[in-house]
């Protein structure tokens, strides 16, 4: 799946063979100021993760799965300036925190868009590839979980079509903290 945006971005899932470039975004993802709310991950742990680790993941969700797919964004001059993945949740499941999946859905993780590169609509076209991928899993909608303290990445994804949907988790980085995660959800 191949779009532009009207920046002329190049928006395409992963191929295995990028694995190396994934991980470095998600190394400079992990970076940013606001990953500690951002991601579940740290920087420490993904830079200590082998390389067979980067490889088997960019083959789960490279260009062809089915379960999952990693979408980046290709700037004019090459560079990748932003990433989100889309994880197939079939009804009748766990999620990740343990809780039942209902319906069959699409579940966005991974949202990363380069600060020089923000503001321009490109997240809303790695969410429109990313939804749209979904939409071809027949799922009945998509979900994304974003910490209640991230205001600027809700009002993106309210942007994007995203609406709350009442649902409130724990955010399992710390248990000892009682931060959270708000459910937004676009339905098909």
């Amino acid at each position: 799946m191949t779009t532009l945006t009207s920046g002329d971005y190049v928006i395409r899932a992963i191929r295995p063979d990028d694995w190396a470039a994934v991980k470095q975004l998600l190394l400079d993802a992990l970076r940013d100021p606001v990953a500690p709310i951002a991601f579940v991950d740290t920087y420490e742990v993904a830079l200590a993760r082998p390389d067979s680790f980067y490889q088997e993941r960019a083959e789960r969700s490279g260009e062809g799965s089915t379960g999952a797919q990693q979408f980046i964004a290709e700037a004019p001059d090459g560079t990748w300036a932003g990433m989100t993945t889309v994880l197939i949740e079939e009804a009748g499941t766990k999620d990740w925190a343990g809780y039942p999946v209902e319906r069959r859905q699409g579940h966005v993780v991974g949202v990363f868009v380069r600060p020089e590169h923000r503001g321009n609509g490109l997240i809303e076209a790695l969410l429109d590839a990313g939804t749209g991928w979904a939409w071809q899993q027949r799922t009945e909608r998509v979900r994304l979980l974003v910490h209640e303290d991230n205001a600027r990445a809700q009002g993106a994804y309210r942007k994007a079509g995203f609406v709350p949907s009442g649902v409130v988790v724990s955010f399992s980085k710390d248990e000892a903290s009682n931060e959270n995660e708000l459910e937004f959800v676009l339905e098909r």
